[in-house]
Protein backbone atom coordinates (compact mmCIF):
# COMPACT_ATOMS: atom_id res chain seq x y z
CA UNK A 1 0.00 0.00 0.00
CA UNK A 2 0.83 3.51 -0.67
CA UNK A 3 1.94 5.70 2.37
CA UNK A 4 0.11 8.33 3.65
CA UNK A 5 2.26 10.99 2.60
CA UNK A 6 2.58 9.05 -0.73
CA UNK A 7 -0.68 9.62 -1.23
CA UNK A 8 -1.18 13.26 -0.16
CA UNK A 9 1.71 14.18 -2.87
CA UNK A 10 -0.09 12.36 -5.53
CA UNK A 11 -3.36 14.00 -4.54
CA UNK A 12 -1.68 17.68 -5.35
CA UNK A 13 -0.22 16.47 -8.31
CA UNK A 14 -3.24 15.02 -9.66
CA UNK A 15 -5.18 18.25 -8.83
CA UNK A 16 -3.16 20.45 -10.60
CA UNK A 17 -4.15 18.21 -13.85
CA UNK A 18 -7.94 17.47 -13.15
CA UNK A 19 -8.63 21.20 -12.55
CA UNK A 20 -6.97 22.53 -15.88
CA UNK A 21 -9.59 22.43 -18.24
CA UNK A 22 -8.97 19.71 -21.44
CA UNK A 23 -11.59 17.87 -23.69
CA UNK A 24 -13.43 16.00 -21.00
CA UNK A 25 -13.86 19.15 -18.37
CA UNK A 26 -15.11 20.95 -21.58
CA UNK A 27 -17.62 18.22 -22.53
CA UNK A 28 -19.27 17.81 -18.84
CA UNK A 29 -19.70 21.63 -19.08
CA UNK A 30 -21.25 22.35 -22.38
CA UNK A 31 -23.47 19.08 -21.57
CA UNK A 32 -24.33 20.16 -18.77
CA UNK A 33 -25.12 23.92 -19.74
CA UNK A 34 -27.52 22.79 -22.72
CA UNK A 35 -29.37 19.95 -20.94
CA UNK A 36 -28.77 20.77 -16.78
CA UNK A 37 -27.17 18.98 -13.93
CA UNK A 38 -28.81 15.48 -14.61
CA UNK A 39 -27.02 15.44 -17.82
CA UNK A 40 -23.54 16.82 -16.69
CA UNK A 41 -23.58 13.98 -13.69
CA UNK A 42 -23.88 11.62 -16.49
CA UNK A 43 -21.05 12.56 -18.19
CA UNK A 44 -19.09 12.69 -14.82
CA UNK A 45 -20.09 9.13 -14.68
CA UNK A 46 -19.04 8.03 -18.55
CA UNK A 47 -15.56 10.21 -18.21
CA UNK A 48 -14.33 8.51 -15.00
CA UNK A 49 -15.59 5.28 -16.80
CA UNK A 50 -12.98 5.88 -19.41
CA UNK A 51 -10.84 6.82 -16.48
CA UNK A 52 -10.97 3.31 -15.10
CA UNK A 53 -10.04 1.88 -18.52
CA UNK A 54 -6.51 3.69 -18.21
CA UNK A 55 -6.25 2.49 -14.68
CA UNK A 56 -6.53 -1.18 -15.72
CA UNK A 57 -4.77 -0.72 -18.63
CA UNK A 58 -1.55 1.03 -16.59
CA UNK A 59 -1.67 -2.00 -14.44
CA UNK A 60 -1.46 -4.33 -17.21
CA UNK A 61 0.94 -2.90 -18.77
CA UNK A 62 -0.90 -1.63 -21.76
CA UNK A 63 -0.05 2.10 -21.65
CA UNK A 64 3.53 1.17 -22.02
CA UNK A 65 2.72 -0.10 -25.29
CA UNK A 66 0.93 3.17 -26.27
CA UNK A 67 3.18 5.34 -25.09
CA UNK A 68 6.51 3.29 -26.92
CA UNK A 69 4.92 2.46 -30.01
CA UNK A 70 4.89 5.26 -32.66
CA UNK A 71 1.90 3.26 -34.59
CA UNK A 72 0.03 2.26 -31.57
CA UNK A 73 -0.08 6.30 -30.63
CA UNK A 74 -0.38 7.30 -33.94
CA UNK A 75 -3.95 5.32 -34.01
CA UNK A 76 -5.07 6.18 -31.13
CA UNK A 77 -4.38 10.11 -31.42
CA UNK A 78 -5.75 9.94 -35.17
CA UNK A 79 -8.86 8.13 -33.44
CA UNK A 80 -8.86 10.82 -30.43
CA UNK A 81 -8.71 13.49 -33.09
CA UNK A 82 -11.97 12.30 -35.12
CA UNK A 83 -13.76 11.82 -32.10
CA UNK A 84 -13.56 15.29 -30.90
CA UNK A 85 -13.94 16.33 -34.71
CA UNK A 86 -17.29 14.44 -34.85
CA UNK A 87 -19.15 15.76 -31.72
CA UNK A 88 -17.37 19.26 -32.98
CA UNK A 89 -19.63 19.03 -36.36
CA UNK A 90 -22.53 17.91 -34.47
CA UNK A 91 -22.75 21.10 -32.01
CA UNK A 92 -22.40 23.09 -35.57
CA UNK A 93 -25.24 21.44 -36.73
CA UNK A 94 -27.23 22.36 -33.88
CA UNK A 95 -26.14 25.76 -34.39
CA UNK A 96 -27.28 25.78 -37.66
CA UNK A 97 -30.49 24.63 -36.85
CA UNK A 98 -31.38 26.95 -34.08
CA UNK A 99 -29.60 30.28 -36.28
CA UNK A 100 -32.65 32.44 -37.11
CA UNK A 101 -34.81 30.99 -34.27
CA UNK A 102 -36.20 33.82 -32.32
CA UNK A 103 -37.47 30.88 -29.90
CA UNK A 104 -34.98 29.07 -27.32
CA UNK A 105 -35.36 24.93 -28.24
CA UNK A 106 -33.76 22.33 -26.83
CA UNK A 107 -30.34 21.99 -28.48
CA UNK A 108 -30.71 18.45 -30.62
CA UNK A 109 -30.96 16.77 -26.37
CA UNK A 110 -28.96 13.59 -26.32
CA UNK A 111 -30.24 10.78 -24.35
CA UNK A 112 -28.31 10.01 -20.86
CA UNK A 113 -26.81 6.86 -22.13
CA UNK A 114 -25.82 8.47 -25.13
CA UNK A 115 -24.12 11.10 -23.22
CA UNK A 116 -22.56 8.59 -21.02
CA UNK A 117 -20.94 6.44 -23.85
CA UNK A 118 -19.76 9.70 -25.60
CA UNK A 119 -18.44 10.54 -22.52
CA UNK A 120 -16.58 6.87 -22.16
CA UNK A 121 -15.49 7.19 -25.66
CA UNK A 122 -13.95 10.84 -25.13
CA UNK A 123 -12.04 9.86 -21.74
CA UNK A 124 -10.68 6.22 -22.94
CA UNK A 125 -9.10 8.27 -26.34
CA UNK A 126 -7.53 11.19 -24.31
CA UNK A 127 -3.83 11.01 -24.46
CA UNK A 128 -3.26 13.31 -22.01
CA UNK A 129 -4.75 10.51 -19.50
CA UNK A 130 -3.02 7.64 -21.17
CA UNK A 131 0.40 9.42 -21.22
CA UNK A 132 -0.43 10.52 -16.94
CA UNK A 133 -1.22 7.20 -15.95
CA UNK A 134 1.89 5.83 -17.67
CA UNK A 135 4.64 8.56 -17.13
CA UNK A 136 3.48 10.19 -13.75
CA UNK A 137 1.51 7.32 -11.87
CA UNK A 138 5.09 5.00 -11.56
CA UNK A 139 6.73 7.48 -9.74
CA UNK A 140 4.53 7.39 -6.55
CA UNK A 141 4.88 3.47 -6.56
CA UNK A 142 8.15 2.05 -5.09
CA UNK A 143 8.53 -1.67 -4.74
CA UNK A 144 9.18 -1.51 -0.89
CA UNK A 145 5.76 -0.69 0.22
CA UNK A 146 4.20 -4.03 -1.31
CA UNK A 147 2.80 -5.28 -4.76
CA UNK A 148 3.08 -2.42 -7.70
CA UNK A 149 -0.44 -3.57 -8.35
CA UNK A 150 -1.95 -3.14 -5.46
CA UNK A 151 -0.56 0.50 -5.35
CA UNK A 152 -1.36 1.44 -9.30
CA UNK A 153 -4.79 0.40 -8.28
CA UNK A 154 -5.49 2.79 -5.05
CA UNK A 155 -3.82 5.58 -6.26
CA UNK A 156 -5.59 5.13 -9.24
CA UNK A 157 -8.73 4.88 -7.38
CA UNK A 158 -7.58 8.33 -5.49
CA UNK A 159 -7.18 9.70 -9.01
CA UNK A 160 -10.63 8.81 -10.06
CA UNK A 161 -12.28 9.94 -6.73
CA UNK A 162 -10.29 13.51 -6.84
CA UNK A 163 -11.52 13.28 -10.86
CA UNK A 164 -15.17 12.87 -9.77
CA UNK A 165 -15.35 15.69 -7.09
CA UNK A 166 -13.19 18.15 -9.70
CA UNK A 167 -15.73 17.48 -12.40
CA UNK A 168 -18.82 17.28 -10.50
CA UNK A 169 -17.86 20.76 -9.21
CA UNK A 170 -17.42 21.57 -13.12
CA UNK A 171 -21.03 20.37 -14.29
CA UNK A 172 -22.80 22.13 -11.62
CA UNK A 173 -20.85 25.46 -13.34
CA UNK A 174 -22.07 24.07 -15.90
CA UNK A 175 -25.78 23.83 -15.01
CA UNK A 176 -25.94 27.40 -13.74
CA UNK A 177 -24.38 28.65 -16.90
CA UNK A 178 -26.98 26.93 -18.62
CA UNK A 179 -29.79 28.43 -16.48
CA UNK A 180 -28.77 31.63 -16.98
CA UNK A 181 -28.43 31.29 -20.52
CA UNK A 182 -31.70 29.99 -21.19
CA UNK A 183 -34.32 32.82 -22.82
CA UNK A 184 -31.59 34.06 -24.60
CA UNK A 185 -32.03 32.62 -27.74
CA UNK A 186 -28.72 34.85 -29.58
CA UNK A 187 -26.02 33.76 -26.48
CA UNK A 188 -27.44 30.57 -26.41
CA UNK A 189 -26.56 30.06 -29.86
CA UNK A 190 -23.11 31.35 -29.89
CA UNK A 191 -21.97 29.15 -26.76
CA UNK A 192 -23.46 25.91 -29.33
CA UNK A 193 -21.31 27.32 -31.99
CA UNK A 194 -18.28 28.17 -29.59
CA UNK A 195 -18.61 24.23 -28.17
CA UNK A 196 -18.53 23.42 -31.67
CA UNK A 197 -15.26 25.73 -33.07
CA UNK A 198 -13.51 24.60 -30.23
CA UNK A 199 -13.96 20.15 -30.13
CA UNK A 200 -12.76 20.48 -34.14
CA UNK A 201 -9.99 23.05 -32.61
CA UNK A 202 -9.29 20.47 -30.03
CA UNK A 203 -9.26 17.29 -32.48
CA UNK A 204 -6.79 19.68 -34.67
CA UNK A 205 -4.58 19.90 -31.88
CA UNK A 206 -4.69 16.25 -31.05
CA UNK A 207 -3.80 15.20 -34.49
CA UNK A 208 -1.45 17.65 -34.76
CA UNK A 209 0.33 16.43 -31.80
CA UNK A 210 3.87 14.71 -31.83
CA UNK A 211 4.74 10.92 -31.74
CA UNK A 212 4.12 9.18 -29.10
CA UNK A 213 7.88 8.04 -27.64
CA UNK A 214 8.06 10.88 -25.24
CA UNK A 215 7.29 11.11 -21.33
Amino acid sequence: MPSVTTVVVFSAAALVLLVVPGPAVFYVVTRSASQGRRAGLVSVAGIHTGTVVHVLAAVAGLSAILVTSAAAFTVVKVAGAAYLIHLGVRSLLDYRRQRGSTVLKPLAPRSMRRIFLDAVVLNILNLKTAVFFLAFLPQFVHPAAGGTTVQLLVLGGVYIGLGVLSDTAYAFAGAWIGDRLHGIPVVARRTTLLAGTTYIGLGVATAASGSGSRS
